[in-house]
């Protein structure tokens, strides 16, 4: 692997942990609206995002209320999440395979750890609700404009 592809990887990386620690209250818990989330639709233009995005959540979930139950589900459920939105080829489905894989695994875990406050469907609901608005009202805007610089990602 060459400097540029490493440089790119740990760019994403900062770039998640940052936006995610940056926001902490919003972006733990079983309420959460994760901004950081943005940034995976980007496995739709690189297949870099893919480690970039898994390390930046393991970075950012060190300092999780959960700890290290959320760096592994946190971690893997954004590596599937990355792998399966670097195979959609329309643009318009790109946000959905964060939202819901996200839903089902944090869902589960939050569900699970919290499980005198929350149920686990009530869990999935609300994971899926932050991951879908945080998609749709950021993650497709800078979808749309990065779609214009592509060679950004050459």
């Amino acid at each position: 692997m060459n400097t540029k592809k490493m440089a790119m990887i740990s760019a994403i990386a900062a770039l998640y942990a940052v936006l995610t620690i940056a926001i902490a209250p919003l972006s733990y818990g079983w309420i959460q609206f994760r901004v950081a989330e943005a940034l995976t639709i980007l496995p739709f233009f690189t297949p870099l995002a893919i480690p970039g995005l898994a390390i930046g959540v393991l970075i950012a979930n060190i300092i999780s209320p959960l700890g290290i139950i959320d760096m592994v589900v946190g971690t893997l459920a954004t590596l599937i999440a990355a792998i399966i939105t670097s195979k959609i080829k329309n643009k318009w489905l790109v946000p959905w395979p964060p939202i819901l894989i996200n839903a089902i695994f944090v869902g589960l875990e939050l569900g699970i750890v919290f499980s005198t406050e929350i149920s686990i469907p009530l869990a999935m609901l609300w994971v899926g609700i932050g991951e879908l608005g945080v998609l749709y009202l950021l993650g497709m805007p800078l979808l749309f404009i990065l779609e214009r610089r592509k060679d950004l990602f050459r």
